[in-house]
């Protein structure tokens, strides 16, 4: 719970070369294992020195364009990385605490997340239209998205440590209070997801997935620091988690301070025209964190440690499958923004299709191999959560398929529709979860999910034709599909084999 343009002045060779290539693929936010989720999760702390940050400027490989197949492609290869390195962190984290701990864990590490992402007014999807429509202003506008995006996290923080005590009563008082503090780095998550999204408003994906990547990763050196010298509780568990998101943004904010010098002139105007679009836009966004978030709310809630322990490892098993879906999301939005309706439409069919068919065949595995999975890899104390991961994997791939297609509106500048559909579906999750949750367990949180996911899914295939006047998207899978992922593979290893890393982003 996430949902992340290109330049406006696309070249005619780059155009001539999509035409050749198909018509982009493309859609793309979050989440997986409890904490971390696909807009890269930071935390409090001083930003990088300026001598490290000039050895690292210098160090960056020439950017050079890539078609929007291959910024797609990798994409996903580096979200697939990075739920991989998810996947170890849960697991190191499974074993060595067990259920009980985990689920302390959990509570410890989820709200500067959760509530960072759902206050953000809509700020990273705001900056990605407005960079795409007004490219001149982009100093003023990254300035201001930055200065709210730090406003309204800090916000978050303060609430949800005056809330903590009363919404996690049976946790420790060491619990909530480390709770409580780790709230605090919301504001780097929030900065984070504002940087990315200028970033990818520039065409610069490569250097937004390494963003995704950084955190993860230094989380699992240093879980791995841990168990080897035996230290790993729940709360040196979560130290791991919560301070790694400060290099990726230090350095970010190098980048961004030499490309787009962000400002704060023209303050007024320019917050005003991210609020014309994010608040829009902010149910959207609100109801992908709530997807995302809401049931490990509700549960920490509800339910004692060791469920909620349990519940997380499912949850993270399944999110492995929004790796697709959330890649195609982050090209899609600002490929189709300023297209035509039918273009943004056709865009929009090839990428749930494509990306919703590797779903499918990916949560097949998961559920045929998950039960083993959880015994093997997590331990025998999580063998009782494989009939949520059943169900949790239903609902992703369901969801992704609801994201994709909303994005088609995003890009036409209508985000009001979806945002109330999509507010409307919502409203079903949280009285099923309190429904469902005493009376099942974590499987009635997983069905209270997938019963909201349907709602809203059936929601915006219904405001197709109603609010956009244009017919669904096909849905069906075509055999022009298997052709043109083979296209787009074979440019993308052709590129890859004449520089390994130098195709990093650009324009179309």
């Amino acid at each position: 719970m996430s949902l992340m343009t290109f330049a406006q002045s696309n070249s005619a060779a780059s155009r001539r070369e999509e035409r050749v290539t198909g018509l982009a693929l493309i859609p793309g936010g979050m989440a997986t294992e409890i904490a971390p989720s696909p807009a890269g999760v930071g935390t409090l702390g001083e930003t990088l020195g300026e001598g490290l940050g000039k050895s690292l400027e210098n160090s960056l490989p020439k950017m050079r364009p890539m078609t929007s197949a291959a910024a797609v492609i990798q994409s996903v290869a580096a979200r697939g990385l990075t739920m991989g390195i998810n996947a170890l962190t849960g697991i190191l984290t499974a074993r060595a605490l067990r259920p009980s701990g985990r689920g302390e864990l959990a509570a410890m590490i989820l709200w500067p997340v959760f509530l960072a992402n759902a206050l953000s007014l809509g700020m990273p999807s705001a900056l990605t239209f407005q960079l795409r429509r007004n490219p001149a202003r982009q100093s003023q506008l990254v300035g201001a998205a930055f200065l709210l995006a730090l406003l309204s996290s800090a916000g978050a923080a303060l609430l949800g440590a005056w809330f903590m005590p009363a919404w996690i009563p049976q946790y420790s008082p060491r619990v909530i209070l480390f709770a409580r503090i780790f709230l605090f780095s919301a504001p780097i998550t929030s900065l984070l997801a504002v940087g990315r999204a200028s970033l990818e408003s520039r065409g610069d994906f490569a250097l937004s997935n390494q963003f995704l990547i950084w955190t993860p990763a230094m989380t699992l050196l240093a879980l791995v620091g841990l168990l080897a010298s035996r230290a790993m509780t729940p709360f040196s568990a979560a130290l791991a988690y919560v301070p790694t998101g400060i290099v990726p943004l230090g350095w970010m904010l190098l980048r961004l301070a030499k490309a787009c010098r962000p400002s704060l002139a023209h303050f007024r105007a320019s917050a005003r025209a991210l609020f014309s679009y994010g608040i829009r836009s902010y149910g959207i966004d609100l109801c992908g964190t709530m997807a995302v978030y809401v049931d490990q709310a509700l549960v920490v809630r509800l339910l004692q440690p060791d469920r909620m322990g349990a519940y997380v490892v499912a949850l993270s098993l399944s999110r492995i499958l929004y790796a697709l879906h959330s890649s195609v999301v982050m090209v899609l939005f600002p490929k189709a923004v300023s297209c035509s309706a039918q273009i943004v439409a056709q865009m929009t069919g090839r990428a749930v299709r494509m990306s919703t068919a590797v779903a499918v065949l990916g949560g097949v595995g998961i559920v045929a191999f998950g039960p083993a999975v959880l015994n093997l890899f997590y331990g025998k104390a999580y063998r009782g959560a494989d009939v949520v991961l059943r169900i949790l994997v239903v609902e992703v791939i369901l969801s992704g398929a609801g994201w994709v297609l909303s994005q088609a509106f995003m890009a036409l500048g209508r985000p009001g529709v979806i945002n109330a559909l999509q507010i409307t579906g919502l409203a079903l999750t949280v009285p099923l979860m309190f429904l469902l949750i005493p009376r099942f367990g974590i499987a009635g949180a997983g069905a209270a999910l997938l019963c909201s996911t349907i709602a809203r899914l059936i929601f915006v295939l219904a405001s197709y034709p109603l609010f956009l006047k244009i017919p669904l998207p096909d849905l069906v899978p075509k055999v022009e599909d298997l052709r043109f992922a083979a296209q787009a593979i074979a440019i993308g290893l052709g590129r890859f084999r004449a520089a390994p890393w130098s195709a990093a982003g650009g324009t179309d």
